[in-house]
């Protein structure tokens, strides 16, 4: 077998393997509305219940960092969004995430809660989706990744239906969630989104209602 040479590791180890990048509106998190790249990584550990990108499981393109960042420079648009799948499941993005960092990008971080988020620049923006037992996997939390948050990040939690928003009380109150700013979201086409807002005004809850707002724009189109 023929020895790998350095300069071969090093194009390798900056390598992801690409589902696709798109240029569109901003529907979830803090940013919503603003224009946004959106970088989707090939990929994910989980198989939730109500998960809306299962094409992104398998398949996918390798792709280098700099050819990633060249095509994000070429949407001329100073916020990226890196999302999956689950992007952490590819260790490479750790790196990536810190390239995308260095080059001036507003830079946010889509990822379950499943995967520890220790090592990812504290510039980055994250939004962490922890999962309800309507999806399936509420066991894949890991909830030691609270104390990696930053005060820019957010939570996010996917709800099904009323025993997902009581759940979801329940960690706000037992993990002191309201130390960063929650989002709570209804399963599209699943939980109207008028009765998770009147659950949230009964409550009294310090929560954030969220729509997906490019659903609403453009429905269940892949890409968008």
């Amino acid at each position: 077998m023929e020895a790998t040479t350095p300069a071969t590791e090093t194009a390798v180890d900056r390598r992801l393997k690409l589902t696709e990048i798109f240029y569109s509106v901003q529907g979830e998190s803090d940013l919503v509305g603003w224009p946004t790249v959106f970088v989707r990584l090939t990929g994910c550990p989980l198989r939730c219940s109500w998960c809306d990108t299962p094409y992104s499981f398998h398949g996918g393109e390798w792709a280098t960092f700099d050819e990633i960042l060249e095509t994000i420079r070429g949407y001329n648009c100073q916020r990226v969004c890196v999302t999956g799948g689950e992007p952490l499941a590819q260790k490479r993005c750790i790196p990536f995430l810190a390239m995308l960092c260095d080059a001036g990008l507003t830079l946010s971080l889509e990822t379950s809660g499943a995967l520890p988020v220790d090592q990812v620049d504290p510039r980055v923006i994250k939004v962490i989706d922890f999962k309800a037992p309507g999806s399936g996997e509420v066991a894949r939390n890991l909830w030691d990744n609270l104390n990696w948050l930053q005060p820019h990040d957010q939570i996010k939690l996917v709800l099904t239906g009323r025993q997902d928003f009581d759940w979801a009380l329940e960690q706000i109150a037992s993990h002191r969630l309201d130390r960063w700013q929650v989002l709570l979201s209804p399963v599209w086409e699943t939980l109207p989104p008028a009765q998770l807002a009147e659950w949230i005004l009964e409550s009294q809850a310090p929560v954030r209602l969220q729509l997906q707002l490019h659903k609403v724009l453009w429905g269940e189109s892949p890409g968008r």
